[in-house]
């Protein structure tokens, strides 16, 4: 079957909203070992049908050893006084090691590109002492963002690069060669935008220093997440709900050091009802997470994966609106929005299964996630229905 049958099976009305599209696909070898992205594309290729060419983009960890301890900036420019301006910025703030063309080449189906640069920075010297060195550079890269007219950074992380435009995923991968890249984490987004504008800055994935995020779904807390998010210094200028789920992980996950299963409690946390029913201190600690952090409580479908150096998460809203499948083979993590699309690169996986809502599956260097759901006689898993799932449909 052609491309054109799947897209028009898909959508045979020409719907502009399929509310349960987007496809997200991550892999994650645990040993630091650099993979191909030959897995990543076939993957992708998989789940044609979950995009539309609005969107597209990938995340890869690992792709720039010999200046791990550089920030790699990629920025893209709409305007040569964008361009200029932010090297005037950059000059100022940073030490810059390396700045060049970020390689691209001339693809069919991607039309009008902005100017794309990459820089290898260090802060200078001269840090105000109310920032640590990281916080620096969130700070200097959201006042690149809003400051700075016809300028966004796409990544800004160490060792680590975003890739991402208007296309097709095999589109967006052949036109920033990403056939030449290696990395122990890749990730991979397809969009289908539902209630958000189509545009190169806000693809999928989103990145903050060292984190990354693919999404699917629809966060309708947006404005009370935005509210809480811009009272503590953030800017949501991007068009796109996704960006609330980037600065809550910032703000928990970098500036407060939340674990994953944290995190996971504070945006997608168990029912009052359920947290009236734990023992202490369990209770204590939900109640106090919901009090707190009720600004950033993520209501309506959504799976993400999560991503930094040192692990990779899978997570979806509480009562697991939108698909998501995660697997293990050897020292390999996958995840994806259909088991479809692993199989397709990992034909025997040790281990399949489906995570519960809500509660995050995390891999790391050096450690495998393990399910819950696996029985000892059992290598395939399958999702456990008789109350995780089933009974947090309860509201």
């Amino acid at each position: 079957m052609d491309v054109t049958s799947l897209r028009w099976l898909n959508n045979p009305f020409g719907d502009d909203k399929l509310h349960s599209a987007c496809a997200i696909f991550g892999m994650m070898e645990i040993t630091g070992k650099l993979l191909r992205g030959d897995k990543v594309f076939t993957a992708m290729d998989n789940m044609l049908e979950r995009g539309n060419g609005l969107g597209a983009g990938f995340a890869v960890y690992g792709l720039y050893p010999e200046l791990s301890d550089h920030y790699a900036l990629h920025v893209m420019f709409t305007d040569g006084r964008g361009k200029l301006a932010t090297e005037e910025f950059l000059r100022s703030s940073f030490a810059i090691k390396l700045s060049e063309p970020l390689p691209t080449r001339k693809t069919q189906g991607i039309c009008g590109e902005p100017q794309l640069w990459q820089y290898f920075v260090t802060p200078s010297p001269n840090i105000p002492v109310t920032f640590n060195e990281e916080d620096f550079v969130v700070s200097a890269i959201l006042r690149l963002n809003t400051e700075i007219p016809d300028t966004f950074v796409l990544s800004c992380g160490k060792n680590m690069g975003d890739f991402k435009g208007v296309g097709y995923p095999d589109q967006i991968a052949r036109f920033y060669r990403l056939e030449e890249y290696s990395g122990y984490i890749c990730k991979a987004h397809s969009r289908f935008p539902t209630n958000s504008h189509a545009w190169r800055g806000g693809a999928h994935p989103f990145c903050l220093l060292n984190w990354s995020v693919v999404h699917n779904g629809e966060i309708s807390s947006y404005g009370a997440n935005k509210a809480f998010l811009e009272n503590l210094g953030y800017r949501c200028i991007l068009f796109t709900d996704t960006e609330v789920m980037a600065y809550a992980i910032d703000l928990l996950m970098h500036r407060q050091n939340f674990s994953p299963e944290l995190f996971a409690k504070v945006v997608a946390p168990p029912f009052w009802d359920e947290i009236d029913a734990m023992s202490e201190p369990d209770c204590t600690l939900h109640t106090s997470l919901r009090v707190t952090y009720g600004g950033l409580l993520m209501n309506g479908p959504f799976a993400v994966v999560i991503a930094h150096q040192e692990q990779m998460i899978a997570l979806t809203d509480r009562i697991r609106l939108r698909p998501l499948t995660v697997a293990t083979q050897g020292n390999t993590f996958y995840v994806a929005s259909e088991e479809a699309a692993i199989r397709s690169v990992c034909s025997e996986p040790n281990a399949v299964w489906t995570p519960k809502g809500g509660i995050p599956v995390v891999a790391k260097l050096g450690s495998l996630p393990q399910s819950s759901h696996c029985s000892d006689n059992l290598s395939i898993c399958v999702a456990d229905y008789s109350r995780g799932d089933r009974n947090d449909a309860k509201g």
